[in-house]
This record gives structure tokens, C-alpha cells and sequence, in this order.
């Protein structure tokens, strides 16, 4: 007796990336409590920065107690608030978008639409630019939650532009056309194209020539080009960010057709790391979809208390430069320790100068060069190493042994547990391959003898009725 979208599994909460997390939250690690628990590496959250914002609340009680000059604002901030945002909010918010780009490009705050985070930016995008059973194409490896966020409720399909570890996962002008006419193929029309820059999850900026390439194909084929840009402020060493808006400007076509089937998505939930202040927006000079979206954030409005609060410390702006260039170089470091953690592994990474996580080469590790033999290494890594990271096979990554591992949602302390256990777990599988074969041909001999063939900081992390339940109930959709 229920709906077709209540009763079918197309939400894509059965992939990896979200298994992942449902186990983290069954055992999740904490120094003292829980000190063999997982450790989650799946979130893209940045907690780094906390201290710099907290201080500038404490020296703005005012603000935080909902005053102005003093004088309470509860009742104005309580009572109905027109859809389209407060002005003041706005007009902050397009200066702190043109001072991460360096100011070479300027926005509009008329062609800014409020939503209750990204998530529901790029969902009203897609309601805005494509109809049920249209296409957008996305290059791979891309954002999991893509699945959900662009397809469950809207109907759009996604069609993948399949890159290569070959040069680094970049756009080439053949995978474009071989994912449009894969489109064909499958009798979709194409829409449009969505990318994330800096790219979710490789951790890298676009290159001018892939926005121009973007641009060029738009052009021609007439389509959209959605860029999500959540990631802009975190981009901590060079090259630099070029925001597509930049590079349209720069081939002054930004007056032409093309600029209204250009289309920004950003929010404040990486930069600023307040993902719970649901804080999101697009950005487009087409003022049809302007008004359709700023029609539909009525289902999701961002709250009069959020908007008030974040104004006022958008408009400080000597503590937003301090807190940009800060959190940058906190990012860059942190973004270090992991990195040399891995080398001291023998594991390697994508190059990558942006965001919250690193793309992580593991294909070594596998036992052949298949996703079912990166799925079993993707449990072996939760249930006995006690790290939940996404395998490249949730984020449609074309070749197994690829794992995005975030960094910023720790403490450094809980980093360097992370890397002693993945350290461990490569040593003991080098050295213990023919011991773990031989166990393996032993499993019935029972749980003791299983015990006492693994290394002592494997045993309180996974027992073997949790593994073996993990084998029955983890599949690859």
C-alpha cells in the first residue's frame, strides 16, 4: 500500500560507502572507551579549524546570543522568513565565494538561491535542468552520494565518463564522447555534464584545459554544465583553483548562450567545516532556474538564526582571511602525515593539492586485479585492520584497488593509530601469506585455532562470527 519510491531500493544506501559507515557506528573507535574500535576514514568532514571559530564566537557573544548593538533579534529571527534569504546574508556570501577564487571573478547576490546544504543544491539542479529518464554525465570516480542525491527522488540518470589512473584520472575529450554516445546507446538524452572541483575524491583541482574541454563540449552539444565547488576553500597547494565561472570569463563568452547553462553549487560545510549548519547554495545566471530553485529551497530553507550568525562572521573580514589561510595550511599538514603514514606502508597516492581525503593506491595489495578481490580487501581492512575507508568500486572508479581515506575528521593522535594499523596490517600480510592461506583451509578447526595464527592487534578488532556474518550480508550491488 505504499509508494513505488517508498518501497524500491534505489536510495544507493546499500553501497559500500554507506556499509561502511553502518559498521563504523556498531564499533566506533575512541581513545580511551573504545580504543580497538574503527576508526572512520569515510567521512569528509573537517574538524581541524574548530578552535578558530570557536574563538571568534567567544569575542561575538552578542551574535551568538542573538543580539545586535545589544538588543535582542529573537522575535525578528523567529518569525517567518521570506524564501528568497536575507540580503545581508547573501551579499556576504557571494564575497566570500569571489575572495576564494582570488576575486577574478564577482557573483551576483540575485543569482544566488539559498538550500539547506548541497545536497539539496544539487537535487533541485537536477529537478530544475532534466526530466525523469534524462542524463547527466559524471566522470569517475565521483561522490557516492551522488547516486542518491542526483537520481532517488528525481529520476535522472547518471552515465559515467570512464578516466584512467593513466593520467591521473583527468577528463580527456575521448571519454566525454564515449559517454555521450554510451547515453545514445541507452536511448538517454544527455542534459548536461556534473563535476566536483576539486574532485571528490581525488583531492585534486581541474585543470584550464579540462574546464575548457567542459566548456567546448557544452557548446557543442548544447548541455549544462553543473560544477560542484564545496571543496574550492581547502585547496592548500598548487596549482591553484580555477572555478569554471573563471575560465567562462576568461574566454569572454561569458555574455553568450553558454553562460546560462552554467551552474555552481557551494556550500559552507567543507570550508568552513559546518556541515550541521546546513548551509548550501547554487548559483546560476539563468534566471529561469533561478526562480524554479529559489521556488523549491521552500522545502528546505536555511534557518533565520544560521543566516543571521554566519553574516556577521562573513563580514569580519580580517578573521576570514586569518581562518582561510589557516585552515589551508592545517589541511596541507594534515594531508602530510597521512600521506608519509602510507609511504611508511608501501602504499602510494594520487597527487592531490585539495580537500579533506587522499585517493590511495592499493591495487598491490589485492589478490587479482578484480572488485570482488577489492571488496574482500575492503572488509579485511574494516574487521580486522578497524578502518572504515570507501573502495573505489562505491565511487564507480574503473579499476579495483583504489580507496579514498579522509583525514580531517580525527584528532592527530587517532591519524597516527590509523597509520601504525595499516603499517602493521601490510607487514603481517608480506610476511604471513602462506600462514593466512593455511588458515584459511583451517576455519573449521574453530574460532582458538584461527586466534592463534593473527597478530595480537588484529584479535580484539573482529571476531570470526562477525567476519563470517560480514561475508553473508556485504555484497557488491
Amino acid at each position: 500500500m505504499l509508494s513505488a519510491k517508498a518501497s524500491c531500493d534505489s536510495h544507493g544506501q546499500d553501497s559500500f560507502y554507506f556499509l561502511g559507515w553502518e559498521e563504523y557506528e556498531k564499533n566506533p573507535y575512541h581513545e580511551v572507551q573504545n580504543p580497538v574500535g574503527i576508526i572512520q576514514m569515510g567521512l569528509a568532514e573537517n574538524q581541524l579549524s574548530f578552535d578558530l571559530l570557536e574563538s571568534w564566537l567567544g569575542s561575538n557573544s552578542d551574535v551568538l546570543g542573538l543580539k545586535r548593538k545589544g538588543i535582542s533579534v529573537f522575535r525578528e529571527l523567529a518569525l517567518f522568513q521570506d524564501y528568497h534569504g536575507f540580503p545581508a546574508f547573501k551579499n556576504e556570501m557571494v564575497d566570500f565565494m569571489a575572495k576564494l577564487r582570488g576575486y577574478k571573478v564577482a557573483f551576483d547576490p540575485n543569482n544566488l538561491v539559498l538550500t539547506a546544504g548541497s545536497t539539496s543544491a544539487n537535487e533541485t539542479l537536477m529537478f530544475c535542468l532534466a526530466e525523469p529518464g534524462e542524463a547527466f554525465l559524471l566522470p569517475t570516480p565521483y561522490y557516492p552520494g551522488f547516486d542518491r542525491d542526483l537520481k532517488w527522488r528525481t529520476g535522472v540518470e547518471i552515465v559515467p565518463i570512464h578516466c584512467s589512473s593513466s593520467n591521473d584520472f583527468r577528463i580527456t575529450e575521448r571519454a566525454l564522447e564515449e559517454a555521450y554516445q554510451q547515453a545514445e546507446k541507452l536511448n538517454l538524452k544527455v542534459k548536461g555534464v556534473l563535476v566536483t572541483n576539486p574532485s571528490n575524491p581525488l583531492g585534486s583541482t581541474m585543470t584550464k584545459d579540462e574546464l575548457n574541454l567542459l566548456i567546448d563540449f557544452a557548446v557543442t552539444k548544447k548541455v549544462h554544465v553543473v560544477s560542484d565547488e564545496i571543496y574550492s576553500g581547502t585547496v592548500f597547494d598548487s596549482p591553484s583553483f580555477i572555478s569554471l565561472t573563471e575560465a567562462v570569463t576568461e574566454r569572454s563568452i561569458d555574455e553568450t548562450d553558454i553562460w546560462n547553462r552554467i551552474h555552481i553549487v557551494y556550500s559552507l560545510s567543507k570550508d568552513l567545516g559546518l556541515p550541521g549548519f546546513r548551509v548550501g547554495m547554487i548559483y546560476s545566471n539563468n534566471q529561469t532556474v533561478v526562480a524554479a530553485a529559489t521556488k523549491m529551497s521552500s522545502f528546505g530553507l536555511v534557518s533565520s538564526q544560521t543566516q543571521y550568525l554566519l553574516s556577521n562572521m562573513l563580514s569580519d573580514k580580517k578573521f576570514t582571511s586569518k581562518y582561510i589561510e589557516e585552515n589551508q595550511r592545517r589541511l596541507k599538514r594534515r594531508k602530510e602525515m597521512l600521506v608519509a603514514g602510507l609511504r611508511g606502508a608501501g602504499i602510494g597516492c594520487l597527487n592531490s593539492n585539495a580537500g579533506l581525503f587522499c585517493w590511495v593506491d592499493m591495487r598491490h595489495l589485492l589478490s587479482s586485479d578484480t572488485f570482488e578481490a577489492e571488496k574482500e580487501l575492503w572488509k579485511r581492512i574494516i574487521f580486522e585492520v578497524g578502518l572504515n575507508i570507501s573502495p573505489g568500486s562505491s565511487c564507480h572508479c574503473s579499476e579495483p584497488g583504489w580507496f579514498r581515506m579522509c583525514f580531517a575528521n580525527m584528532s592527530q593522535e587517532t591519524l597516527k593509530v590509523a597509520m601504525r594499523r595499516i603499517e602493521a596490517f601490510v607487514e603481517f600480510s608480506s610476511s604471513t601469506a602462506a600462514a593466512l592461506d593455511n588458515c584459511n583451509h583451517q576455519r573449521a578447526a574453530g574460532r582458538n585455532s584461527r586466534r592463534s595464527s593473527l597478530p595480537r592487534w588484529i584479535l580484539p578488532l573482529s571476531s570470526y562470527d562477525d567476519h563470517e556474518e560480514a561475508d553473508r550480508t556485504l555484497t557488491i550491488h
